[in-house]
């Protein structure tokens, strides 16, 4: 019953499906347009997976060839790894804390003026099992521990949208959807960083192309292109006998990376189709559970929420975070500090959404600072993390966006001072 619990509330499509299906029934919709609206949020949801999981395919090879052609060794922040690693010892409690943390967090929207419910369910379940590892860490065990680790959860589920939600109201435009990513403070310090540097700065969707260049206008084409020069670099310094032995099946490297920037491209398109599909279904099925549940409610949604409102900052945030990765492993290095990799997958998703946010506020100097100091800041927050996660931070891998590292370490520093 427990793992059949678990595998709904960590399976986005079917989470907000279920919300999708309680809000339409509430409006007492038709049967046929309630059927239809589940049915097409949970398209959504798994198109925007689908699209995710090409991404992820794509630049895991991108990471192999960086690694093996630069030669540098070090922990790879990846969330998905550091949760499937931290699973097998604090299941049961990662399971608990975040089926009670849901509920906190719809207690936290009715009663406060923190109107958001978080409904990114993989990362409810990837901060449970973080807090949950650190609690266990920290000496706290049985009941106290799921008690304390659902209060935190169902409290930060409600407060990092809200501290998102006044720069999401300038991306989007609106007030109907807010921002569920734990990425939060990473995007907050690229809007602070943004609103210094980027004052008078055009938006990175105005950018303007030379004639014979109009084809960039394309995003797809524009991140086929940019992604295709980088591939093509690294696939040079792992060198051929590397790829074509390991990666590529044989495959030549130069047309292996050509058609693996092009794939990251097609991933990308497929996100935003996603999104467009979930955004024209899951908001008008939400205002069902904010007039009987939750008035006035916001549904928080996945980073990608963000792509379409600005797909040039998008790649330029991406690229940004990334430079600033590289730059902070380097000051790692010469301080002999553990080496944090740059990991490509969260360098696209959370400095992609930096990217978005600084140029909401700061334009295109605020896109590519903003992203940068988000970049450097995922690059050292980990570094603080290792202690505070017991056994966990001896693994070659850890919690990678920027609100892990945020939480986690307060959270180990308070625990330390209790029990020392």
């Amino acid at each position: 019953m427990l793992k059949f619990l678990l595998d709904i509330l960590s399976t986005p499509a079917i989470l907000v499906g279920l919300v999708a299906l309680i809000g339409l029934v509430a409006q007492k919709k038709p049967s046929s347009e309630v059927i239809k609206g589940t049915i097409k949020t949970i398209m959504g949801f798994l198109v925007l997976g689908g699209g995710a999981g090409i991404v992820i395919g794509s630049l895991n090879h991108f990471g192999k060839m960086f690694q093996y052609g630069f030669g540098i060794q070090g922990i790879v922040p990846n969330n998905e790894a550091i949760v499937a690693l931290a699973l097998k010892t604090y299941g049961t409690q990662t399971a608990l804390i975040m089926a009670l943390a849901m509920v906190v967090n719809i207690l936290i929207a009715r009663f406060t003026k923190l109107k958001y419910i978080f409904l990114t369910g993989h990362h409810t379940l990837y901060m449970a099992c973080m807090i949950g590892a650190i609690l266990v860490a920290g000496g706290m065990k049985g009941t106290a521990l799921v008690i304390v680790g659902a209060l935190i959860l169902g409290f930060i589920m409600a407060i990092f949208p809200a501290i998102a939600h006044p720069t999401m109201k300038k991306i989007t435009g609106q007030d109907d959807v807010a921002f569920g990513h734990f990425g939060t403070m990473g995007y907050m310090v690229s809007v602070l960083v943004a609103k210094i540097v980027g004052k008078n700065s055009k938006s990175t969707e105005e950018i303007k192309f030379p004639q014979g260049l109009t084809f960039l206008r394309d995003t797809s084409v524009a991140i086929s292109l940019t992604m295709g020069i980088l591939y093509i670099i690294v696939a040079i310094a792992a060198g051929p006998t590397y790829v074509q032995s390991k990666l590529s099946e044989g495959q030549n490297y130069m047309v292996f990376s050509v058609i693996q920037a092009i794939t990251f491209a097609g991933g990308v398109y497929v996100i935003l189709a996603g999104v467009r599909l979930v955004l024209g279904e899951i908001v008008p099925a939400f205002r069902g559970i904010a007039m009987k549940l939750v008035p006035n409610a916001k549904p928080a949604l996945d980073c990608p929420v963000v792509f379409p409102y600005a797909p040039n900052a998008v790649l330029i945030g991406f690229l940004s975070s990334f430079v600033g990765g590289i730059i902070g492993m380097f000051i790692l290095i010469q301080l002999k500090a553990p080496v944090i990799l740059p990991g490509v997958v969260p360098h696209f998703f959370c400095g992609a959404a930096a990217g978005v946010f600084g140029n909401a506020v700061g334009g295109r100097k605020g896109a590519v600072f903003g992203a940068f100091f988000h970049g450097l800041l995922i690059t050292f927050l980990p570094v603080l993390l290792l202690p505070t996660l017991g056994s966990l931070g001896f693994s070659n891998t850890t919690f990678s966006d920027a609100d892990f590292g945020v939480v986690g370490i307060i959270l180990g520093n308070i625990l330390k001072l209790f029990t020392h």
